[in-house]
């Protein structure tokens, strides 16, 4: 066994461990913190397969902002972990269910040609390739459609999150941009006359 395959199973196994230390942890704040040991060792599996900026962009994206936030919140929130945990027994069958059937799935699109591949295939990037020029040049001329079809879900998303939310009450200041693009200089500007004063000799 080579260093490569070595340190695949390492990472796949650190790995599978943390995610399902995500779901059985007692505590949430420990449930985020081993998920963000899955994210680093997902990241691993990420530079071994020669995916630098794939490996940079989950750790510093998820890994350095979404899970920092979500460990916040956890931490800061009073939740109450024998409430959440009360029909964890309940739901099991179905989540039993659920998960032989996303197995069976998996098995069955990986087959046979993906479980006699090597991990690792014996090939040899030139000296002056970038998989990150690559990985661009493809969003940009042969998925450039749904690149932007998910740009424009997101910005709905992020719309629909902002109304959602939006809340008009009377004790919050706001601008009215209507207002003050049809503003008037007389409503602003007052000129007065004041009689001229002389000093006292």
């Amino acid at each position: 066994m080579d260093l490569n395959s070595f340190a695949f199973y390492v990472l796949a196994t650190v790995m599978i461990v943390a995610a399902l230390r995500v779901i059985t942890a007692r505590n949430p704040a420990h449930a985020v913190l081993f998920l963000v040991l899955a994210f680093f060792n997902a990241g691993g599996l990420w530079l071994l397969l020669q995916a630098e900026f794939l490996a940079i962009a989950l750790i510093m994206v998820y890994v350095g902002a979404v899970m920092v936030l979500f460990l916040f919140v956890v931490m800061m929130l009073d939740i109450d972990i024998k409430r959440l945990r009360r029909g964890f027994w309940s739901n099991m069958p179905l989540a039993a269910t659920l998960g032989l059937l996303l197995l069976a799935e998996m098995a069955l699109v990986l087959s046979t040609d993906y479980f006699g591949a090597t991990a690792f295939p014996d090939y040899v990037q030139p000296a002056d390739y970038s998989n990150t020029k690559e990985l661009g040049r493809l969003l940009f001329t042969d998925y450039v459609y749904p690149f932007e079809l998910a740009s424009i879900i997101l910005l709905v998303a992020i719309i629909v999150a902002v109304v959602l939310t939006l809340r008009h009450r009377s004790d919050v200041k706001r601008l009215d941009p209507a207002a003050q693009i049809a503003v008037k200089h007389t409503d602003r500007l007052r000129i007065i006359q004041m009689p001229a004063e002389k000093e006292a000799d």
